[in-house]
């Protein structure tokens, strides 16, 4: 639909380009049908069955590993035991690729087994396939799912729908029927994202409050960069590297817990009121973590607090509430890896 070449070899599909040239996935397959190798952007998936100590029958994939599958016809998403690790859109891209392999090989819906059904995830698999539940739906149980390392498959059916990647300067769009995402310089911008996002007329935009606060490109319908990309500009706030007192942050702390999912509510109180709460200039972020603590964007200050500081509060709690929550996930799955048996390094098994 947008000029993307599917090669094949031996009915089997061994490397996809865009109308740039550029190769977003290339496959290398085996006498007996077996993949022996997917190199996306940013990391490569060995083919090899590898025996991993939380997944069980894993594969290789950059620095981590994921869970096997029937690559020349999948019908399960597979795990990643340390999504971090891969480098942004590369997961992203392994996924689109088995959307590929499954549609071509008719599939009619795959499902995710798997310890992570996380917002993050959920956004992803969304890109790459249809699906008719809702996101609360797939990320209902993600606090049990991460303690007990779950593989169990979740019963809700995704349809491949994979996009299409097209290479600009800084980065990559990928479309469907319409633009789907945007990753320039490492940011991403999707429609009815936050803060950067996707608009109308292709801008790509950062949004704090209710107003643009930097356009870094446009994008023509086809994915073609119009203009940009521009770089986001520092914020001047006075009010960055203050720390937050503690009443004002233990405040915080109970909105984002009434904000998340109710399993995370105590978990994410107890988060958000434990660490050193600042403001900072983040760039295209609204909230972070780090080693010293959570970090909110002094533009939420600048542009929310003239409307008030009740409504400044909440913007920090709905700032703050992904970051809680994949903090809480992500603490879980280590607390429950720690508990197994000491995993050692990939092995093949015997």
């Amino acid at each position: 639909m947008h000029g993307t070449n599917y090669e094949e070899h031996d009915h089997r599909l061994i490397r996809v380009i865009d109308r740039t040239g550029t190769v977003h996935a290339e496959l290398v397959w085996g006498a007996d049908d077996q993949l022996r190798r997917l190199q996306v952007t940013g990391a490569a998936v060995d083919g090899a069955i590898v025996t991993h100590s939380l997944l069980g029958a894993a594969h290789a994939v950059g620095d981590t590993a994921m869970t096997a599958i029937t690559w020349s016809r999948p019908t399960e998403i597979p795990a990643i035991a340390e999504p971090g690790r891969l480098p942004l859109g590369a997961g992203g891209a392994i996924l689109n690729t088995i959307a590929m392999l499954a549609q071509r090989a008719e599939v009619a819906g795959l499902r995710y087994a798997g310890p992570y059904p996380t917002r993050a995830l959920w956004r992803t698999l969304v890109r790459s396939f249809r699906c008719a539940a809702s996101e609360a739906d797939f990320t209902r149980d993600a606090l049990d799912r991460a303690s007990r390392v779950a593989r169990d498959p979740i019963a809700i059916d995704f349809a491949p729908a994979p996009h299409e990647r097209i290479a600009i300067a800084g980065g990559f769009v990928e479309l469907r029927d319409d633009i789907e995402r945007a990753v320039i310089h490492g940011i991403l911008y999707e429609p009815g994202g936050s803060p950067a996002r996707v608009v109308a007329g292709g801008h790509c935009e950062i949004w704090f409050g209710d107003a643009p606060y930097a356009r870094v490109a446009t994008l023509a319908p086809d994915g073609s960069l119009i203009d940009g990309p521009h770089a986001i500009p520092g914020c001047a706030s006075q009010v960055i590297g203050r720390e937050f007192p503690l009443a004002l942050r233990l405040a915080i702390a109970e909105l984002v817990g009434d904000a998340v999912a109710a399993p995370l509510a105590a978990a994410a109180r107890a988060l958000c009121a434990a660490q050193p709460l600042r403001w900072g200039d983040l760039g295209a972020r609204a909230a972070c973590e780090q080693p010293d603590g959570l970090w909110v964007h002094a533009a939420l200050w600048e542009r929310i607090a003239p409307l008030g500081l009740g409504r400044l509060a909440l913007a920090l709690a709905e700032a703050l509430v992904p970051v809680a929550t994949a903090a809480i996930v992500r603490d879980t799955a280590q607390r429950a890896a720690r508990q197994i048996a000491s995993a050692g390094p990939l092995t093949r098994p015997s």
